[in-house]
């Protein structure tokens, strides 16, 4: 069984910055292997694609509404994920959930919920005007 298990989540000012972690855990889960993902969801609104970094970590992913203000990293020695969010705006107010896909080695970091089979029961972030 995957658990990923996701902290850093908070209220900050808008102009702010917020670190976001994602452990992942797994007798037969090989983190390193795998594709990582970063989605949010607002109230009253639908899940939303964010940051994805492929197995290697060389390849990333953003959305356009947090292009230059988000960075999605790994570390694979301790299994986790991270999403540095800078010059945050209300509008970024959500709760984020880290997820893993589904197919081992995925050369691409993909946007597509549909990808990723493991999900974090998510962190809010409120970010204040």
């Amino acid at each position: 069984q995957v658990q990923l298990v996701e902290s850093g989540g908070g209220l900050v000012q808008a102009g702010g910055s917020l670190r976001l972690s994602c452990a992942a855990s797994g007798r037969t889960f090989a983190f390193s292997n795998y594709a990582m993902g970063w989605f949010r969801q607002a109230p009253g609104k639908e899940r939303e694609f964010v940051a994805a970094i492929n197995w290697r970590g060389g390849t990333t992913n953003y959305a356009d509404s947090v292009k230059g203000r988000f960075t999605i990293s790994r570390d694979n020695a301790k299994n986790t994920v991270y999403l540095q969010m800078n010059s945050l705006k209300p509008e970024d107010t959500a709760v984020y959930f880290c997820a893993a896909d589904g197919t081992w080695r995925r050369s691409t970091a993909s946007a597509s919920a549909t990808v990723y089979v493991h999900w974090g029961q998510g962190t809010q972030v409120t970010v204040s005007s």
